[in-house]
């Protein structure tokens, strides 16, 4: 089969990682474009991105995961032109080496078994505090559709281009897979998720890994929310959970 796919690389400050997970990517069976978003890096990623083989989408300020996702996306659309649409594979920055295990999430897409297939990762380092982000998200998507997701948050997904345009607009920042999870379940695209080999830098116990923690919930909850009012009401039971 000819290359039809297109990675798309959401990334910001990752200039020690970016190359690696370039160069694996492009090496994907279908992959024949890879699409970096430089979401307002103050280091080099943009031009390390550039020199491993990617194309590269600069934002001059840093706005945040979801908005890098439509960046990358319309990059893909505008370079497809006339000819058909890529199927439009998300992976994160800090992936490297191992973003080379990403073809599972592919070969569902590209045969027309799924529309939509998400990552569940089968090497995983626990992290302190994660785990309320994750269960919030979990249990929103189980009360939305009815369905459990084993990593809801997990942003190593493959989408058709159709199922990525009934995605949109994006939810705000890291509410996006959550929300996206949900939308297109309920419009009835199918979504399955598929275990890969692949892991991300562990971000730690600190106060910064803390407060992305805590920007992420509060995005998930916003997402939820707008999709489900009764959201709010658990959010006390959750933090007694934690």
């Amino acid at each position: 089969m000819t290359g039809d796919t297109a990675v798309v690389i959401p990334a910001a400050n990752e200039a020690d990682r970016i190359a690696a997970t370039v160069k694996a990517a492009a090496a994907l069976p279908g992959v024949d474009l890879v699409v970096v978003v430089d979401d307002g890096s103050r280091d080099q990623t943009g031009r390390v991105a550039r020199a491993a083989g990617a194309r590269v989408v600069r934002h001059s300020r840093n706005r945040g995961k979801a908005a890098a996702m439509e960046s990358g996306a319309e990059a893909v659309r505008l370079l497809d032109e006339d000819a058909a649409p890529r199927h439009l594979l998300f992976l994160d920055a800090d992936l490297g080496d191992t973003a080379g295990a990403a073809a599972p999430l592919v070969e569902p897409v590209r045969s027309g078994e799924a529309d939509v297939t998400i990552a569940v990762f089968t090497t995983r380092v626990k992290l302190g505090g994660h785990g309320l982000v994750v269960r919030l998200s979990r249990e929103g998507i189980r009360r939305a559709t009815g369905l459990e997701f084993a990593q809801p948050l997990n942003g190593q997904r493959c989408l058709t281009r159709a199922a990525f345009e009934a995605a949109r607009p994006l939810a705000h920042g890291f509410g996006v897979e959550t929300a996206m999870t949900i939308d297109l379940v309920r419009k009835g695209f199918r979504v399955r998720e598929v275990e890969v080999d692949m892991a991300h830098r562990a971000t730690g116990t600190d106060w910064r890994a803390q407060l992305h923690r805590a920007i992420q919930f509060r995005d998930v909850a916003r997402a939820l929310a707008i999709r489900d009012p009764l959201v709010t009401q658990n959010l006390d039971k959750l933090h007694r959970k934690r």
